[in-house]
């Protein structure tokens, strides 16, 4: 089991740190996302049913447990509730990785913005507050000024506006000209 883990987990950093660019993390690309849910959906899809918590106990597949449950989703089910079901747990782990140094002790950038990510993705303010600082610590400053640009949304209407129809909440009047805004919806 653990060669097992150890081989998946490679895949998925390999994947995303490797075979991928940053150009295409955050993209609203079809044929990515379709790459995406060919390779790794099942995966993904254990991951949110908790079958693979065994992995938070090492940093390598901890931190490509953290990318099934955080960001791939976001891509593999784009514009659905599916999207946002791991985030709870990846949130969880971030605050282990951090908890346990493995973010302060990673030297690659990228896997210390990763590591963080779910903060930056949670609808809690206290969490959003005390993740600001850690992004200008282990990140660069436009992914810290991309933190900040979600604090603020979330300071400011206390959820991420763009996540309400596929959730099924109302949007407020507010929330509703705010989401006519160019970059609303990050």
């Amino acid at each position: 089991m653990a060669d097992d883990r150890g081989q998946q987990a490679t895949a998925v950093l390999q994947f995303w740190f490797v075979e991928t660019r940053p150009r295409q993390w955050f993209a609203k690309d079809q044929a990515f996302d379709a790459l995406l849910r060919e390779r790794f959906s099942s995966l993904a899809e254990t991951a949110i049913q908790g079958e693979l918590r065994h992995w938070a106990q090492q940093p390598q597949s901890a931190l490509a447990l953290v990318l099934l449950l955080d960001q791939f989703p976001r891509q593999i089910w784009r514009d659905s509730a599916m999207a946002f079901a791991g985030d709870r747990q990846a949130l969880s782990l971030s605050q282990l990785a951090l908890a346990n140094g493995w973010i302060a002790s990673e030297p690659e950038q990228a896997r210390r913005q990763f590591w963080l990510m779910p903060q930056m993705h949670s609808e809690d303010l206290a969490v959003q507050d005390a993740a600001l600082p850690l992004f200008a610590q282990f990140s660069d400053p436009r992914t810290a000024d991309f933190a900040r640009r979600h604090r603020d949304v979330i300071a400011r209407f206390g959820r991420f506006p763009h996540r309400n129809a596929v959730l099924g909440r109302l949007s407020s009047p507010e929330e509703l000209t705010f989401l006519q805004t160019p970059g609303s919806g990050f």
